[in-house]
């Protein structure tokens, strides 16, 4: 229990101190206008105020990542706190703060138009290609995942399908009408649902006859995966993740001052490795390896956030926190479609202010995610865990190219960028679903690609020097 206590500490003192440092290090400026204002178009550039920018924004990043990656990642045992806290703290908040604030210095542009502008303009085009996958990965994980839940909890009364059907109607009405028309006005009370129920399984966890493990390294892997670097890719949305930057841009365009950026970007990430702490110790508490291993198996981690919550906190309450399991997933996915509709918008330079011109976009788009759904859930997590650090990985240097053209210190974002660069290829090499090369192999190959991308960052980034690059002040 000390451990799990510790830990939520640091992540609140981190965001006062670190977030601080990194806030002040990049320097708000309230005197500049947010793109809010200098492109309010009544769809997605709509001024709102900070705290509902704030919980749109979890909201957003929280999908099922901060509760099913943790789940599953509570099958490493104890080692995972240290992935949550440190990770969130010195690359995941780094991260969400630098790419949302980026974003506002730049018109609220995504990550394809930031690839092109700090990257090369080549990039631009794989990282729209690269986003576009992701976004429709998460969308159509996000739909099959709270599904389940409500299958569960329904006790299969109402069929699959009907309940599919129903989220995507939800999924399709948040992507085409106006950011402040839905998600601005329900946001509030699901973030409530979500809030009370994650809080109230900590306050029992913590009150309860369970007992939280104390931090140590040993693998506990009931099938004995390695650490590393499968534990960086199981839990993801509660350390770093790639989805945030495509949804960071969204809130870029509703923000009002560049001084609410640390309590919206910075400080929302801290909430949820919160929120990716409570449900990693409720799994390594109420469960043992192999135990979860078969309740994950059975019925993906739905089945296991249903068991943690109705034996933690009764019928009532357990529902409700349940509730809130399945307003992540439901307020994460509708927001990866809205991002992948702005950036294809933006690729082609298609206007949005007209309701064809988004249904232009977002038809085709649900109709590949149905298609999808057709796949088997594990299949599509393992593609969707390596194309989301991918993305983070990218995020971050394109972080730390503004902050080397700016004179800053952007060792903040090019240690994480390093670090992650090396993850996703030892993970790539060895997976299944990449080359499949021994992992001692992957080991070695992985640091020289790695030394080779951050040899080609520094060659670009002098050649944007010599260049004079503008970069927006």
């Amino acid at each position: 229990m000390i451990t799990f206590i510790v830990s939520i500490i640091l992540l609140i003192v981190a965001y006062f101190t670190y977030g601080k440092f990194i806030d002040k290090l990049f320097g708000p400026n309230n005197e500049k206008s947010t793109p809010a204002y200098a492109k309010q178009d009544g769809v997605d550039y709509v001024p709102m105020n900070k705290h509902k920018n704030a919980m749109i924004q979890l909201l957003n990043i929280a999908g099922t990542g901060p509760i099913f990656g943790p789940i599953m990642g509570a099958l490493f045992g104890p080692v995972a706190f240290l992935w949550i806290v440190l990770g969130s703290i010195f690359a995941g908040a780094v991260h969400d703060y630098l790419t949302g604030m980026i974003s506002i210095r730049n018109k609220g542009a995504h990550i394809p138009e930031l690839a092109g502008r700090f990257l090369g303009k080549a990039s631009r085009h794989i990282v729209n290609a690269f986003s576009l996958l992701l976004l429709i990965l998460v969308g159509t994980v996000f739909v099959t995942t709270p599904a389940s839940l409500i299958d569960i909890l329904l006790d299969e009364k109402i069929a699959f399908s009907i309940i599919l059907g129903a989220i995507f109607l939800y999924f399709f009405l948040s992507t085409i009408l106006p950011i402040d028309k839905i998600i601005g006005r329900i946001y509030p009370v699901l973030g409530a649902i979500l809030l009370f129920g994650t809080i109230a399984i900590g306050i029992s966890l913590l009150f309860s006859d369970y007992k939280i493990p104390e931090l140590h390294l040993t693998n506990m892997h009931p099938d004995n995966l390695p650490v590393i670097p499968l534990l960086f890719f199981t839990i993801t949305c509660g350390a770093l993740s790639g989805f945030h930057a495509t949804q960071s841009p969204i809130i870029s365009r509703t923000t009002q001052k560049e001084s609410q950026g640390r309590y919206i970007f910075y400080g929302m990430m801290i909430a949820e490795a919160i929120i990716a702490m409570i449900w990693a110790a409720a799994a390594m508490s109420l469960f043992d390896g192999q135990t979860l291993s078969g309740i994950i198996a059975e019925g993906t981690a739905s089945a296991a956030v249903n068991e943690i919550a109705i034996t933690l906190l009764g019928a009532v309450a357990g529902t409700i926190a349940v509730l809130g399991a399945i307003v992540l997933p439901i307020t994460s996915g509708d927001t990866a479609f809205r991002a992948a509709r702005s950036i294809i918008a933006d690729y082609l330079n298609i206007g949005q202010k007209k309701v064809f011109n988004r249904l232009s976009i977002a038809i085709p788009l649900f109709v590949i995610s149905y298609i999808l759904t057709k796949i088997d859930f594990n299949i599509l997590w393992r593609y969707f865990s390596w194309a989301n650090q991918a993305t983070a990985v990218i995020a971050l240097w394109i972080a730390t190219m503004y902050l080397f053209m700016k004179g800053k210190n952007y060792f903040v974002s090019m240690v994480p960028a390093i670090f992650m660069s090396y993850m996703v290829f030892v993970y790539i090499l060895n997976a299944q679903i990449g080359f499949r090369l021994d992992l001692n192999v992957s080991f070695i190959v992985g640091a020289v690609l790695t030394v080779m991308l951050t040899f080609l960052f520094f060659k670009k980034a002098q050649t944007n020097k010599a260049n004079q690059l503008k970069v927006d002040m």
